[in-house]
């Protein structure tokens, strides 16, 4: 669906409203329910810090390589601390909870997730380097952005359910060979254990198939001012609101208009990194306040 609205087949805020916004949440939530839950299975018996560490490693480089190559590909929102970044984080988190009551586990998850509602933003929180906490009211536009405040919140919980769970179910079985009963179970297994390759590459691969289709049947063509405002207010609303997001991506298409920026910045040939798009940006935030 963000690649479709990216391409331009859908409308551009249709992966950021309604029931594809309630997916999206549910399925980072998922990520993160299974990455707590798989905490426990790996390090509940007795913390195995060589393994531990080769994960956040690995983790950690492809959280690193998702920055890396959405910076170079889409600098105006590229991924500074996404699903790949909350996980290496919550995991680190995670090993102060690993041998805490399952109960007080569940708490700090209900307090992670109501930290941001309860907590004064602004202030302090805007630094860029506290940005991963959540707490802030003006963060950069990012096109996939989970700070550990209430994302940490799926993580314990998947941590204590876990625990729940484990202390009342048998030891796993032993490894066993493939067999004609037991195949699929062996392939869904080997494809589980190597999901992160699969999370890597499947945005890749979606872009080069819809690249090559644009050219047998392009996309609608849609009115550059049409198209601007279509991109800018779900950009926004991922960290502000709507009222202040409307009056802003009004203030800076009417800017781009007038000094003749707009399609050089649409089309990619300026980026947000310019000094004259940030002076616009700067100007249209105060203005909209």
């Amino acid at each position: 669906m963000w690649d479709l609205a990216d391409f331009g087949y859908l409308a551009a805020d249709f992966p950021t409203s309604g029931w594809p916004k309630i997916y999206a949440r549910a399925i980072a939530s998922t990520f993160l329910f299974l990455a707590g839950y798989s905490l426990y299975l790996a390090h509940g018996q007795g913390f195995r810090a060589k393994s531990f560490f080769r994960r956040l490693g690995v983790i950690g480089l492809a959280a690193g390589a998702v920055s890396l190559g959405t910076y170079l590909w889409m600098p105006g929102g590229f991924i500074y601390f996404g699903i790949l970044h909350a996980m290496a984080t919550a995991s680190i988190i995670g090993l102060a909870f690993l041998r805490a009551p399952v109960l007080l586990t569940l708490v700090a998850a209900v307090a992670a997730f109501a930290a941001p509602h309860v907590i004064p933003l602004g202030g302090v929180f805007n630094e860029p380097w506290l940005w991963w906490l959540g707490l802030a009211d003006q963060n950069r536009p990012s096109f996939d952005f989970v700070p550990m405040l209430p994302w940490l919140a799926p993580f314990l919980t998947g941590l204590a359910v876990s625990k729940f769970v484990g202390a009342r179910l048998p030891a796993p079985a032993n490894k066993l060979g493939i067999t004609a009963q037991n195949r699929w179970k062996i392939i869904v297994a080997t494809i589980g254990r190597h999901s992160l390759v699969f999370y890597l590459l499947h945005q890749p691969v979606l872009i080069a198939i819809l690249y090559g289709v644009s050219f047998v049947a392009p996309p609608p063509v849609v009115d550059p001012s049409e198209a601007y405002i279509q991109n800018c207010r779900p950009s926004c609303e991922r960290n502000q609101t709507p009222g202040f997001c409307q009056s802003f991506c009004d203030c800076t298409l009417e800017s781009l208009s007038k000094t003749d920026l707009l399609a050089s910045f649409q089309s990619g040939a300026i980026s947000v990194s310019d000094d004259r798009i940030k002076d616009i940006a700067f100007q249209c935030s105060i203005r909209s306040e």
